[in-house]
């Protein structure tokens, strides 16, 4: 079975790679030294809004993600075109114009990570040709703009030879999302994309990059990613709203307690030291900060012994913390996990991203999936009025070049 299915994979990355080679040609133009590559998107199982907060997160990468082909160029130009965004046609911009800009879109992520490596003293010898292919939703949750920035860096790393390792690429990637695309973003994603590893989630310790990997056994049941299909952008969210909340209730406790990050905390520290933050709202996100990563530890744990029944009471306890103290879920999720709660087989489910929109994860039992998408997406379509989307995944390696 397995062979299986990594034939059937094998098969799809033949297929999709085919695809994107032919219409680089088309677009671009017939020539020898194009490459093609592929990074992956990624869920969170549970720990959530805790990466900024030096807390715990446990992510995989995903079989779905972003392919791409490349040519360098003889001269600085930089040409972008995205097959999911064929109506924008090709976008040029230069290597002497690494500049953001709302008329540059999608091709912000690229030029970003191109910024980030010059930032570091890397600087790019010539201009590429850059055509991808997303098989993530976008603005989905499932990291896409992550996804982007870690294959970007990967074919830099490839093509100029960089002295970088994949976890440079992670962070180089949120670098350039920090302090080019303005968006306050934490580790997790372009983490877990960099490193991601076959069948095996990530426990990563944001504080201080220290991982583990931890073999993911679902015996007879499957992840599936819901797309509510509300589309979201982070920079214009309240993603950094809550960011500043925490850091604000941060600055308040440390008056009061020696910790460096809310996630230093336990939860009978933050009940001895909560009274410290004087806005009850405030106090609300550092309290699912503190907690999320605690029931984050619990999670690893109960997948370590192979309690299943304790991991998705805990994923069902993350959501109902997003939805009531971190306030991050809105109707169209909370409809997508409270519907997913009633359908049996379903061992836990919850959001997962940042909120405002994008995706729920869920755990069902193989012989629950069919009921799960047709139920959930009946009732999802009926109290919101538009269809969500179902994909039922599978857990991936990195960042990868297709031979």
């Amino acid at each position: 079975m397995a062979d299986e299915k990594s034939q059937k994979r094998f098969g799809m990355e033949i297929k999709v790679k085919e695809v994107v080679l032919t219409e680089f040609e088309k677009v671009f133009g017939a020539g020898d030294g194009v490459r093609a590559y592929f990074a992956p998107g990624r869920v969170n199982l549970i720990g959530e809004h805790t990466d900024y907060n030096g807390g715990h997160v446990f992510p995989c990468a995903l079989t779905i993600g972003t392919y791409g082909a490349a040519r360098l160029r003889k001269d600085r130009k930089l040409r972008f075109y995205s097959m999911n965004f064929s109506g924008r046609g090709v976008i040029e911009s230069s290597l002497d114009d690494l500049k953001p800009g709302k008329e540059a879109g999608w091709t912000n992520y690229p030029k970003g990570v191109m910024w980030a490596f010059e930032q570091r003293g890397m600087k790019l010898p010539c201009g590429l040709d850059l055509l991808l292919c997303g098989t993530i939703p976008n603005g989905s949750g499932l990291s896409s703009s992550a996804s982007v920035e870690v294959l970007t860096g990967f074919l830099l790393r490839d093509f100029f030879g960089f002295p970088v390792t994949n976890q440079d690429l992670a962070l180089i990637g949120q670098y350039s999302e920090n302090h080019y695309n303005g968006v306050n973003c934490g580790i997790m994603d372009q983490f877990a994309i960099a490193m991601g590893k076959k069948d095996h989630a990530i426990f990563l310790d944001t504080a201080d990059l220290s991982f583990e990997y931890a073999p993911i056994r679902l015996k007879g049941a499957k992840i599936v990613i819901a797309s509510s299909n509300k589309k979201r952008g982070l920079g214009d969210s309240k993603y950094n709203e809550r960011r500043g909340e925490c850091e604000t209730a941060l600055a308040e406790l440390q008056k009061v307690v020696k910790i460096h990050s809310l996630g230093e905390l336990d939860e009978e520290g933050f009940l001895t030291y909560q009274d410290a933050i004087a806005d009850s709202v405030r106090r609300k996100r550092a309290k699912h900060a503190v907690y999320e990563n605690q029931r984050t530890l619990k999670a690893v744990q109960a997948l370590k012994e192979d309690d299943m029944k304790v991991f998705g009471e805990l994923m069902n306890a993350s959501h109902v913390s997003l939805r009531d103290d971190y306030e991050v879920t809105g109707v169209e999720l909370d409809t997508l996990v409270e519907e997913a709660w009633k359908v049996p087989g379903v061992i836990g489910s919850r959001m997962t991203g940042a909120g405002f929109g994008g995706c729920t994860v869920s755990i069902v039992e193989d012989g629950s999936i069919d009921r799960f998408i047709q139920q959930v997406g009946e009732a999802y379509q009926k109290r919101i009025g538009y269809a969500a989307d179902f994909y039922v995944v599978e857990i991936g390696d990195g960042p990868s070049r297709l031979s």
